[in-house]
């Protein structure tokens, strides 16, 4: 597809987001936090609470009959769109987002599998969701008197990526579990999940923090080898309060959900269903695209900006880089002036930014910086005239 027909595209889909064709004059440059929402899920969310709204799994009346069936079709749909290679056998957990999703499995899968002198490994520089439930895991354990050794996931300090040589070393015959991230939500890049089965060997089982590439970018339960895989739907065009852990059911017992299962969020099931068929219409390889384009334009216009520093691999700054570029996140900071000051600065000329500590995990970033994400409904203007903007402080 020729450029020009991606601006084309994009316009199209622009227009489809009440939120942001309302307000020209503001550009939201947050989506790594939350993404905002296409026309297509708020109606299918209020059809739903208008014609169908009623509990799962507990009626006998059409409502709650077609609630149920609602639920499981969209399991099927969460299948399909991760490339599921045998749906047959694995399952689909809906959670509020990746966070409960990840503590899910910590806790009621994890703390059941493992045993004394068990090997873990965790990636303390990927976001802290992706690292605390594990630690709760252990420490669960070690209050029962079982000894579970956790061991860190190592990075190449001049990508950011995983350091797989190093990762080899670590590996031994009690590694039962590997905690990865597919796209980092700091530094933006694609961590190479696909090249973690190869390194850990057939057994250990690998759970993917998916939050920042289900609804970004095509994303291969076929290719990648992981047996869990945990996204927020808040993240991929659907309603907050909204996610799923999709698990493969190949090494270890099933993930069972303990305890008594409540009320599902039927209408946030609903916008999810409903945000992957508009994701497959708008097609996610042109979403990847235009947003590692969108990334690229602006850490080439950041690095001819003395004053700013670009967080993460300094060989993918320029947009004709030979190297892996970003996935729509780009990090940085200013020399003189706080990164929270200088997102309440941004804010004042219209961009919407996260500005903080990103919720990194104890062996990341120790400094705040602003971050920019963007989605399909960011456009080159907004990156253009928010270089304009970077430049005047400088």
């Amino acid at each position: 597809m020729k450029a020009e027909d991606l601006t084309a595209w994009n316009s199209a889909l622009r227009a489809q987001f009440p939120i942001v064709a309302g307000h020209p004059d503001l550009a939201y440059l947050d989506s790594a936090a939350t993404a905002q929402k296409p026309q297509a899920v708020l109606d299918a969310a209020q059809e739903y609470l208008m014609t169908s709204n009623a509990n799962a799994g507990r009626g006998a009346y059409p409502w709650a009959n077609r609630t149920t069936s609602l639920i499981e079709e969209t399991r099927g749909q969460v299948k399909t769109f991760l490339a599921d290679p045998d749906p047959g056998t694995s399952a689909v957990h809906f959670v509020s987002g990746t966070t409960e999703g990840l503590r899910l499995v910590a806790l009621d899968w994890l703390a059941h599998e493992l045993r004394e002198g068990d090997e873990i490994i965790v990636p303390f520089a990927d976001h802290e969701a992706n690292a605390s439930p594990w630690l709760e895991a252990v420490e669960t354990l070690a209050r029962q008197g079982t000894r579970v050794t956790v061991r860190e996931m190592p990075y190449q300090t001049s990508s950011g990526d995983y350091d797989t040589e190093d990762l080899a070393a670590l590996i031994s015959p009690r590694t039962r579990f590997v905690a990865v991230t597919h796209v980092h939500h700091v530094y933006g890049g694609d961590m190479n999940v696909h090249r973690i089965r190869q390194v850990v060997g057939p057994d250990a089982v690998i759970c993917m923090d998916a939050a920042q590439s289900v609804g970004h970018l095509p994303v291969s339960m076929t290719a990648l080898d992981v047996d869990f895989a945990v996204f927020s739907g808040h993240k991929a065009l659907a309603l907050p309060g909204s996610g799923a852990v999709w698990s493969r059911g190949l090494r270890g017992a099933p993930l069972a959900p303990r305890g008594w299962s409540g009320t599902p969020n039927t209408v946030g099931i609903a916008s999810l269903g409903a945000a992957l068929n508009w994701l497959d219409r708008a097609g996610l390889e042109r979403i990847e695209r235009w947003t590692v384009e969108l990334a690229a334009r602006l850490t080439d216009g950041l690095r001819t900006l003395t004053p700013y520093e670009v967080v993460g691999c300094q060989l993918s700054l320029a947009e004709d880089s030979s190297v892996q570029q970003r996935h729509g996140i780009v990090t940085f900071r200013h020399r003189d002036i706080d990164s929270v000051d200088l997102g309440f600065i941004l804010f004042s000329h219209g961009f919407m930014v996260r500005a903080d500590g990103l919720c990194q995990g104890r062996a990341g970033e120790n400094r705040s910086s602003v971050r920019v994400s963007l989605h399909a409904y960011n456009t080159r203007h907004e990156v253009d005239r928010l270089l304009e903007v970077l430049a005047e402080l400088t």
